[in-house]
């Protein structure tokens, strides 16, 4: 499995890269999936200034998102996007292979 298995959206790179000029360095988006959640599994998704030495990166018009080898498996296929709505503005993961995902979409079933 590569990192191509996973995608970042235009719109995330977008963000991403907003999020590094306001703080003036280059800012990451991590995504793992962990268990737990009201589904199963859950996203847990945090902004970092550096990688760690197991993880995988996906790049987009010279943003970056990072990701496990392990989450990666469960995350194969998926898009890294962000959406800006009326509700609020969120990365959101756009996965194929969950069955079901619970209200507020941070947690899956496989």
């Amino acid at each position: 499995m590569t990192t191509r298995d996973l995608t970042l959206s235009a719109a995330a790179a977008e963000r991403l890269k907003a999020i590094s000029q306001a703080q003036g360095k280059p800012i990451m988006l991590r995504i793992a999936v962990e268990g737990g959640g009201c589904s199963g599994f859950q996203y847990q998704l945090d902004l970092v200034d550096a990688a760690e030495p197991d993880d995988l990166r996906i790049e987009r018009d010279g943003a970056a998102a990072l990701v496990d080898e392990m989450s990666l498996v469960m995350l194969k296929g998926s898009e890294i996007d962000f959406v800006d709505e009326l509700v609020g503005a969120e990365f959101k993961i756009r996965n194929p292979n969950a069955k079901s995902s619970c209200g507020c979409g941070v947690s899956f079933s496989i």
